[in-house]
């Protein structure tokens, strides 16, 4: 059987973009990477609408800010669990491990600002006798 002519004269797609994840305590961010204007959509919201304190958006914006990139990629970010500070987290990450897919020359700076690194901390769980992870009953004289 003979190949479909227009098939083969068509390119393959390439991709313009890339994703990455990015994860802090209970919270996962996947960030799709693509070249643009700088536009920076969260769960569908702009990320004045998502994040609303200077220091949420400051944090989740950091490896854009260390790189100069910004202005230079569109992001569309969707995140899911946890609250607001680990998702910032999240977000931080999953940026930061995009830039350096883009930019493998980025990876040094981005590491010296700690950018690169998974903070590994996460709620301890409740112990049976326990009112909580470490906290016991407390203790009656009488």
């Amino acid at each position: 059987m003979a190949e479909d002519p227009i098939a083969t004269a068509v390119p393959k797609e390439t991709k313009e973009y890339l994703w990455t994840t990015g994860r802090r305590k209970t919270s996962v961010a996947r960030v799709r990477l693509a070249k643009g204007t700088g536009t920076i959509t969260i769960n569908r919201r702009p990320i004045e609408k998502y994040f609303l304190t200077e220091q949420e958006r400051a944090e989740a914006l950091e490896p854009l800010y260390a790189t100069k990139s910004q202005g230079k990629f569109d992001l569309l970010i969707l995140c899911d669990g946890g609250g607001m500070a680990g998702q910032a987290g999240a977000v931080r990450l999953g940026i930061a491990r995009a830039l350096k897919q883009v930019d493998p020359t980025l990876e040094p700076k981005l590491r010296a600002d700690g950018l690169l690194t998974r903070d590994p901390r996460m709620k301890e769980r409740k112990k049976y006798g326990l009112r909580g992870a470490r906290r016991g009953v407390q203790y009656s004289k009488r």
